[in-house]
């Protein structure tokens, strides 16, 4: 043990793993700042660029990132009035409060501090926990781990969002598409209709970035204003950490909150920080002043978000069920870097393990200190015009998009699945249900094939398998049961139906969203017609998935059509805190256009002369820059990308013209 020890503090002190750490926190920071990326969005732009880096250097790199968003995002909170990420949302109710009063160095302080508290606290979590668990985890077989995939399935769709048959419908949605490709037990290919680019499946980059990159950039460039209002940052930077040290038993509390809340998987972000600031209303007797500027109602969430962090890795290294979206993302880089979750990260793999845990307490330390440091700057930033940043964020996801494969079609799907993020976001699916479906299909199904393999169908009767079965059931009604209680009547979307206006009166006011349910349900469809024409072991679980998907689908429909009518959830179920109501909205198909022009620009002349036009056209038409402006920022973004190509010894993806003529590097 004591050389495991010394070999995980050897990788974690050198130059180089210091180094990408900082570059990790570094783009986290800067990730961050812009509200609704989060840790999802961010660390999918980062997952392409693992390729060709070494294991020690790809996770520090990683959990730098992971580990500085959930402090970077609020900033917008604090500034903005805006959750920054799903994981801010209570901080918003305090924290934009302080700062209108004059207190938002106070409120920004405060929740660096409590963040790095919180996130050192999860990293000590974590350390001890593998310590116990360790020959409990190691007595696992494939038939306790697919009941473990299970249980984080269930957790996601009962606990995604407001409405429960949504959140099924979409990880159903997830699981399907993760079917797409190979068939792990036959090799058998499924749902591919003779495109080449589907015989490998969907690269997870891709389904990252488009689902909850592109509709927020959408959604901003339809507000069409810059990211913040006027305002500065007041005094108080002492006055924040010592509210965290004054109130050490209460971020104590929701840390360890936080903790054990990101090691049940599927929970993530969603929950975590109401369930932290609930906590500090209720035990708060000494001058309460919740949702008018109390700084108790900060601390209490941000805590409890960077706490959560150390605990979602636990699910997400020892059994490989991400404990929330990011770490769903973060498995996808372990299984980029060809480390296998699971068993072997307390077995073999132990000291990596260590060198993960220690890295997210350090890189807590480094992510507070630059939040504070660079708060001043950073705030003047989000000034801006959203406009001015838009094209410079549609590039940079183009370009994350193709790395996986390097090729045009990367981008058209990214197109896609941005769109079907974009109405998911609009009619309140959750999102991270399907990612974390999506994540979750080969693995369940692995293990599953494997459990059949090995134990038959008697792998059911296991005593791990039916302790995990009663957990699953335990958390399922418990889930249920909170949800009902803690949500009005009024809040659900027509969970039970109820007399009110009339069959016909629901289909005009919903129409909408009865056209993407419908399209939802078609394309189960075509899951249940090709599972089968697949042999029994490659139809079994995409058949199973495509079937469960479609009841949960026909559920939402009958819900629209004889429910009562009420607003849909804002995004994912969350609260729709910052929208500024007066402020004229573009159409969503106009915003979307120029991601769909890039796209088609990409296919007539290649990516990179592709986006120096993209830029120009945007900037001139849409932005209405200075042809000076133009310039600059055209420059800026082209050096940017070639730095990007050069660095990653990469070409960019062709189109038509490249077919007809031999274009030099970079216009190749």
């Amino acid at each position: 043990m004591t050389e495991i020890f010394l070999s995980a503090l050897t990788d974690i002190l050198t130059f180089q793993h210091i180094g990408y750490m900082l570059l990790g926190v570094i783009v986290g920071l800067m990730i961050g700042v812009f509200p609704g990326l989060g840790g999802i969005a961010g660390l999918s732009l980062v997952l392409p660029f693992l390729f060709g880096l070494d294991t020690t250097s790809a996770l520090a790199l990683l959990i730098g990132l992971i580990a500085v968003i959930p402090t970077s995002d609020t900033f917008a909170s604090v500034l903005m009035g805006i959750p920054g990420s799903s994981a801010s949302q209570a901080t918003v109710l305090d924290g934009f409060p302080m700062s209108r009063n004059g207190e938002a160095a106070r409120a920004l302080s405060a929740a660096f501090f409590a963040s790095l508290v919180g996130g050192i606290i999860g990293a000590v979590i974590l350390t001890g926990f593998v310590l116990v668990a360790r020959p409990v985890i190691l007595s696992f077989s494939s038939a306790e781990l697919f009941m473990l995939s299970v249980f984080g399935l269930s957790m996601v769709g009962v606990l995604a969002g407001k409405s429960l048959v949504k959140g099924l419908a979409a990880c159903g949605i997830g699981l399907v598409i993760g079917s797409i490709g190979g068939a792990p037990a036959t090799g058998e290919f499924r749902m591919v209709y003779g495109v080449d680019y589907l015989y490998d499946g969907i690269p997870l980059v891709i389904i990252g970035l488009g689902l909850f990159a592109v509709p927020e950039i959408v959604d901003l460039l339809r507000r069409d204003r810059s990211i913040a209002g006027e305002g500065g940052l007041g005094a108080g930077w002492f006055a924040g950490i010592s509210d965290v040290i004054r109130n050490w038993w209460l971020t104590l509390r929701c840390s360890s909150i936080g903790a054990m809340i990101g090691a049940i998987p599927g929970l993530g972000g969603t929950v975590v920080d109401w369930i932290a600031y609930g906590h500090a209303v209720q035990s708060t007797k000494k001058n309460p002043h919740f949702g008018k500027g109390d700084v108790r109602g900060v601390i209490a969430p941000e805590s409890a978000n960077n706490a959560k962090e150390g605990g979602g890795l636990l699910p997400t290294l020892l059994f490989g069920i991400p404990g929330s979206g990011a770490m769903a993302i973060f498995l996808g880089g372990m299984v980029i870097l060809g480390i296998q979750p699971g068993p072997s990260m307390v077995g073999t793999n132990l000291d990596m393990t260590y060198t993960i845990v220690w890295s997210l307490a350090l890189a807590n330390i480094f992510g507070a200190g630059l939040c504070i440091l660079l708060a001043v700057p950073i705030s003047r930033l989000t000034l801006i015009p959203f406009k001015l940043l838009a094209p410079f964020m549609i590039v940079v996801i183009c370009f994350a998009s193709f790395q996986a494969t390097r090729i045009l079609e990367d981008m058209l799907a990214l197109l896609i699945l941005g769109v079907l993020g974009i109405y998911m976001r609009r009619f309140g699916w959750p999102r991270p249900a399907l990612l974390i479906g999506f994540v979750l299909a080969t693995q369940a199904e692995t293990y599953l094939y494997q459990a059949v393999q090995f134990y038959g169908w008697e792998f059911l009767t296991r005593t791990g398998v039916l302790i995990i079965i009663a957990l699953t059931a335990g958390s399922i009604w418990l889930g249920v049961r909170a949800k009902i209680s803690s949500s009005s009547r009024d809040e659900l979307l027509a969970e039970e139906p109820a007399h009110g206006p009339g069959v016909a009166e629901n289909i005009r006011a919903r129409w909408p969203q009865l056209v993407f349910a419908g399209l939802m349900l078609v394309g189960f469809g075509l899951a249940l017609q090709d599972a089968l024409q697949q042999s029994f072991l490659g139809q079994v679980f995409p058949l199973m998935m495509a079937a469960a998907g479609g009841v949960f689908t026909v559920a939402v429909i009958g819900f629209l059509v004889f429910g009562r009518v009420s607003t849909p959830a804002a995004v994912d179920g969350e609260m729709g805190i910052g929208t500024d109501e007066a402020v004229p909205e573009r159409s969503m198909p106009a915003s979307l256009f120029w991601l769909a022009a890039l796209v088609a620009l990409t296919w007539m002349t290649g990516f990179y002369i592709a986006m120096l036009v993209f830029f120009v056209a945007f900037l001139q038409f849409r932005a209405r820059a200075s042809w000076l402006m133009t310039a600059l920022l055209t420059a800026g973004a082209a050096g940017f990308v070639l730095l990007l190509a050069w660095s990653l010894n990469m070409r960019f993806p062709g189109g038509l013209l490249q077919d007809m003529y031999r274009l030099p590097w970079p216009f190749s």
